[in-house]
């Protein structure tokens, strides 16, 4: 991640924490690794303000409540 700028990373690891408190505890390595790379495809698309990456993660966390459970 160290192509990104401390501001970027800084965003990222904020709008993380925030989306991901809507899922439960916080959600679990997966959700969250899905989260962030979802905002690290929205980065490098150019998407680097704040509500962009908000919307980025929200959409993410948005598909993981919608996606279909394994057993």
């Amino acid at each position: 991640m160290s192509e990104f700028t401390g501001e970027v990373q800084a965003n990222m690891g904020l709008v993380l924490d925030q989306v991901c408190a809507g899922l439960p505890n916080g959600g679990d390595h997966e959700s969250r690794r899905y989260v962030a790379e979802q905002l690290i495809q929205a980065v490098r698309a150019g998407k680097t303000a704040l509500g962009e990456l908000t919307s980025a993660g929200r959409r993410a966390v948005v598909y993981l409540k919608n996606a279909p459970k394994s057993a």
